[in-house]
């Protein structure tokens, strides 16, 4: 095999065959010229022809001295020509040439002696331009300094991605020395980096020849092996003079800082959004448990895997606690949210239970101090300091609770109760970022609670008062038998001033009221049980229902901003009459034997309290088995749906054959009040009876 054909065997120790030259000697373009020992040119390579401008022919033969140098320096090439022949010795340096074009030109000449197999003696001379040797001098020295003094980690992968160059700057990144890279891959270098798309995209640009800028790694490296570093690649294929693929050239630069600040200006949007949805989603009601349960759904999956929203029991009551060092803490669990975590939902306290946390504890610590206790890792003596009881504590560790947040629920000043947050699947630990977003969705969520809790206790004490207020009647009176209902508003609304009335009068009589005084609240409640009582006091004097009603007109205008409608009715059995005035009420109903229920025809006159206008009383039949129903707009009124239509339902609802009146109190409820209705109903029937 001829020596360039061997030259591409080298540095390779693989059986792969012949590889493809490299380009250095293709940018030298060495000239090869050979001289018997008389200095006569006997070989001529065709770089030589390019270098001197000879062509073969022309210089086989000839002395090279003669053709070759310049009379000036003729004594001196033909000393240094002998020394070369008689020593045996090399020589190396820069020589002036004569061109033929008769130019000079200043040529590295590598000058040996030669031997063949017959003893024979020639001298060999390699000859290169000297500007070209120069130009490729500067050019290695600037890409060496270049290499080594980048701050860019720069490095060389062979075909099979094996390192063969780092620089120094690249050693400081990994870590590692220029020894401890070169044969191995970057996977087996930097185990801990996420190297599949690195490797990947290598293998493309080698197959491809298109380079690749920018692409983002992360990982660590023994240089820092306990923080996250972020990286950016640019990859090139590295080819060489003649077009053969060398390998993949990489450049690697550090950018932990702005990675590190896109992530945080990446989490401070999630908090924003977080916050944003939190405020569009905590505090749709007035509903207490439903403001909690809001808040849990809120923070989980996106901040927890589990919620769970407490209030210190004194607080639900509506009292002010403080609790001292030694002193146990009375939490109410109001929601709980769980995301793929059963087993940790079991440990959590159900919604509505009360317990009761030891000083030890650390949602005790969190409600007394109204600071949060955050445990960013868990261990095994942590979790009966979270946990309510040693089962539960066993259930968090089987569930694989690994970290442990506890924020204050803090609103005007007062420590309401706690948003407890653990995580299970989410395998990061609570960090500062993570405590800033559960203080801002606690912080909102409180006033949303406070509102709702102050609410409810105040909804309550109406409640309690409505309901004390309202009459406890016998099922049957002189000639009538009675059922009522009242229904209050669902929770998002306050209580109104709906109420009913049956009461007593002489010669068997009974008098029937229902009423609705404007408003809600506990001024509503108290406006309404003086109306009662005024009713109750008239009624006893048996006046015309009309004549009462302007006396209750009266009244109400004595009372602060209140208005109310009313029917007032008084039975006589004796006569099965009912004598009827309306101040401003929706009609009763009648009901007769082999007839369709009937909305009385009554003059309609005004609300009570606007004062005025006259009332009239209107008599109807009432024989033994008629019925009479009382009700209150809330019973029929919608948004969606005309009251006609309603009124239509209600007598729709009411035909048929006569069936005990507390099963028809239950159907008007069950099918006419629906639950988006924000107004309370108060229903009252009479079925006449004969007399005792």
């Amino acid at each position: 095999m001829s020596a360039a054909g061997s030259a591409g065997f080298e540095g390779d120790t693989s059986p792969h065959g012949p590889v493809g030259p490299s380009g250095l000697l293709d940018v030298l373009n060495v000239a090869s010229v050979v001289l018997d020992t008389e200095g006569r040119i006997v070989l001529w390579s065709p770089q030589a022809e390019e270098l001197f401008g000879y062509s073969a022919a022309e210089a086989l033969g000839h002395y090279a001295a003669h053709i070759m140098v310049d009379e000036r320096h003729l004594d001196l090439a033909v000393q240094l020509f002998a020394d070369v022949m008689k020593t045996g010795r090399s020589w190396a340096g820069a020589f002036p040439v004569r061109r033929k074009d008769g130019g000079t030109r200043l040529v590295e000449f590598r000058n040996m002696r030669l031997l063949d197999d017959r003893g024979d003696v020639y001298a060999l001379g390699l000859a290169v331009d000297r500007s070209t040797v120069r130009e490729l001098e500067r050019e290695v020295a600037l890409s060496s300094r270049v290499i080594r003094q980048s701050p860019i980690g720069l490095a060389v992968l062979d075909t099979e991605l094996r390192y063969v160059s780092v620089n120094p700057a690249l050693e400081r990144m990994n870590g590692l020395s220029a020894e401890d890279h070169f044969g191995r891959t970057v996977r087996e270098v930097l185990p801990q980096l996420e190297v599949g798309p690195l490797e990947a995209t290598a293998r493309r640009v080698l197959e491809t020849g298109r380079p690749v800028v920018d692409l983002s790694a992360t990982g660590r490296t023994p240089a820092d092996p306990d923080e996250e570093h972020a990286w950016s690649f640019s990859l090139y294929r590295l080819e060489d003079a003649a077009g053969a693929v060398l390998g993949v050239a990489v450049s690697v630069v550090d950018v932990t800082e702005q990675y590190r600040a896109g992530v945080e200006a990446e989490a401070a949007r999630h908090r924003l959004a977080a916050v944003a949805d939190a405020s569009a989603r905590i505090g749709t009601t007035l509903e207490l448990d439903r403001t909690a349960r809001e808040l849990a759904e809120v923070a989980v999956p996106g901040l927890a895997d589990i919620a769970a929203v407490d209030l210190l029991e004194a607080v639900v009551k509506g009292r002010r606690s403080s609790l001292g060092p030694a002193e146990p803490a009375v939490i109410r669990a109001l929601a709980v949210e769980g995301d793929g975590a059963p087993l940790a939902l079991r440990a959590a306290d159900p919604p509505g239970q009360v317990a009761r946390y030891g000083p030890e504890r650390l949602v005790t610590e969190c409600v007394r101090t109204g600071r949060p206790v955050m445990v960013a890792r868990v261990t095994g003596e942590d979790l009966p300091r979270i946990a309510r009881s040693p089962e539960a504590a066993e259930l968090l560790r089987r569930a694989g609770v690994h970290s442990y947040l506890a924020v204050p629920l803090i609103a005007r000043g007062e420590v309401l109760g706690a948003l407890d947050l653990k995580r299970t699947g989410n395998p990061q630990s609570f960090d500062e970022d993570d405590l800033l977003l559960a203080r801002e969705l606690a912080a909102r969520a409180a006033v949303q609670i406070d509102n709702a809790r102050w609410y409810q206790n105040a909804r309550d004490a109406a409640l309690t008062l409505q309901r004390s207020l309202l009459p406890r009647h016998p099922p049957v009176t002189g000639g009538l038998e009675v059922a009522s209902r009242y229904q209050p508003a669902e929770a998002t609304s306050e209580v109104g001033g709906d109420w009913f009335d049956v009461i007593e009068l002489e010669g068997c009589k009974t008098a029937l009221v229902v009423g609705d005084v404007m408003g809600s609240g506990i001024a509503a409640a108290a406006s309404m049980g003086r109306l009662r009582t005024a009713t109750n006091t008239l009624a006893a004097l048996d006046l015309d229902p009309a004549f009462l009603l302007e006396h209750l007109d009266r009244t109400t205008a004595g009372l602060d901003q209140a208005i109310a409608t009313c029917v007032y009715a008084v039975h006589d059995p004796h006569r099965r009459e009912c004598r009827i005035a309306n101040a401003g009420h929706l009609p009763p109903v009648r009901l007769r034997a082999g007839r369709p229920p009937e909305l009385l025809d009554l003059p309609t006159g005004v609300p009570l309290g606007v004062g005025g206008v006259a009332f009239a009383t209107t008599t109807v039949d009432l024989e033994p088995g008629d019925r009479l129903v009382f009700y209150t707009d809330g019973l029929v009124e919608t948004r969606r749906q005309p009251l006609d239509e309603r009124l239509d339902t209600l007598l729709a609802l009411l035909e048929g054959p006569d069936r005990p009146l507390e099963e028809v109190c239950e159907l008007l409820l069950r099918t006419l009040h629906e639950p988006e209705n924000s107004d309370d109903v108060a229903l009252l029937i009479a079925r006449a009876t004969h007399p005792a």
